[in-house]
């Protein structure tokens, strides 16, 4: 599917057309292959007006996708076909959209475009398995897109009919999401939306962020100054993606990492349970938390982690740790979790219930082993990939993108420096606790098992 396109020094009239005011501002080309840009327009602004203002009805967000729908039939009818599942932004009638779409990009450095040289880059990254599970989601998505709507005749002429030169494919699919998820904004009281002009703004972080956007009271979409910020003629208003989003987030959701990132901020690292652990069943069905965690830098440089599963993964049945059916009416079994002979209703707090157990030092150690191990496999993973960076071992001879190469090599080592300052903190953490007096003891008692073992009796005893 071809989309038109539209060139920036149309904008002022659809603007116009569709009731959005300008305070000051304007979107123009940025230098470079920067695109396009909100900037100043050497006009006499108003502070005590927003820089922009989008009418609520030209939001881009689940609400209005539905309000859209009731006058939009195809709309309809794909939406009641695809149900709850639905990801469709706009389709039928025409709408402030159908033009609006014309003056975005058709080309993204988004990972979900790069070709097989250039996704090589990141082997060993934890953008690695991200990019693969959301290439999987995509097909999904678009074989159930397909499947819901072949029998809606429209659908079936305009989009899979074979005999459809412009019909609906996998890249167009892989478009919309592009779109929509490089450019939503978490707007406040509407969540999860797409702003037309506001979209425009690019990102800059920190005291760099000149404007905010916002909701007024009438539910209409703003972008306004920052207290003592001000934009000159030719200078860029700036908004925040999110000043605390990871370098992996960032790369994944919006194509780029700022070159002032110092560090890789956070990054997941998944987890899975020993398949010698017997609970291994019992402990997947009533976990409610991603299986891994989620490694992060602080304040100080030192890291830190969060994830509930941990917790799960590094307790057993000798421990405390027990699971019992429980017979629904609807004959649908589940387990209930117990712990120490108390039933717990949220596995999430098994954090809190090992701190306060006797044995807490000795779970901590467990748990630290065990991220530590999971910390040293992807730093190995990261070096043994190194070499196709180099371009002489690649399996496939693509052309990579000089963007694309810097960003993959600069995630690369942001993640690396992060690694690797986490594994020096779970060594000093494990240093700490093996001085521990419960664990002093647990050793005590090992070295007195091993002796006793040894002894002729007891070895005479066990071979009768």
């Amino acid at each position: 599917m071809c989309l038109e396109k539209l060139p920036v020094s149309a904008i002022p009239a659809w603007v116009k057309l569709n009731g959005i005011s300008f305070n000051g501002v304007t979107i123009s080309q940025l230098t470079g292959d920067r695109g396009l840009g909100v900037v100043g327009d050497g006009g006499n602004s108003e502070r005590t007006r927003p820089l922009m203002l989008v009418p609520a009805d030209l939001i881009l967000s689940v609400q209005n996708v539905f309000i859209f729908a009731k006058s939009d039939q195809h709309l309809r009818e794909v939406l009641e076909a695809a149900g709850d599942y639905s990801r469709v932004k706009r389709i039928g009638a025409s709408n402030p959209f159908t033009e609006y779409l014309k003056f975005l990009p058709s080309n993204f450095t988004l990972p979900s475009f790069w070709n097989t040289a250039e996704r090589e880059l990141i082997a060993g990254t934890s953008l690695e398995p991200a990019l693969h599970a959301k290439l999987k989601s995509l097909d999904r998505e678009f074989a159930m897109l397909k499947r819901v709507t072949a029998t809606i005749e429209w659908c079936q002429d305009h989009w899979w009919s074979a005999d459809t030169a412009q019909g609906l494919s996998f890249d167009d699919w892989r478009l919309v999401d592009a779109i929509y998820r490089s450019r939503a904004l978490d707007l406040p009281g509407t969540g999860h939306a797409m702003v037309p002009c506001i979209d425009m703004a690019n990102h800059a972080s920190g005291d760099d962020t000149s404007a905010l956007y916002d909701t007024d009271l009438n539910g209409n979409a703003t972008l306004v100054l920052r207290e003592g910020k001000c934009i000159g003629p030719g200078q860029e208003a700036t908004i925040t993606y999110g000043d605390e989003k990871g370098a992996c987030e960032m790369l994944f959701s919006y194509g780029f990492i700022e070159d002032t990132m110092e560090t890789a901020r956070e990054l997941f690292l998944d987890l899975d349970i020993p398949d010698d652990d017997p609970l291994k069943p019992a402990k997947k069905a009533v976990s409610n938390s991603a299986p891994g965690f989620r490694l992060f830098s602080q304040s100080d440089s030192s890291t830190n982690w969060e994830g509930p599963f941990v917790w799960l993964l590094c307790i057993n049945e000798e421990d405390g740790l027990n699971f019992r059916p429980l017979q629904k009416i609807d004959d649908e079994g589940e387990l209930k979790v117990f712990w120490d002979d108390f039933e717990v209703s949220d596995v999430s707090t098994f954090g809190q219930l090992l701190e306060a157990h006797p044995l807490w030092d000795i779970f901590r150690l467990r748990m630290i082993t065990v991220l530590q191990g999971r910390v040293a496999a992807q730093l190995s993973a990261l070096e043994s990939s190194k070499t196709r960076l180099g371009g002489s071992e690649r399996s496939s001879h693509e052309h990579v993108d000089a963007k694309v190469s810097r960003y993959a090599r600069r995630l690369r080592f942001l993640e690396e420096t992060l690694l690797l300052q986490a594994y020096q903190d779970f060594d000093d953490q494990v240093c700490i606790l093996t001085s521990s007096a419960a664990i002093a003891k647990i050793d005590i008692i090992m070295i007195q098992k091993e002796e006793l073992l040894e002894s002729k009796i007891v070895l005479e005893y066990l071979g009768s």
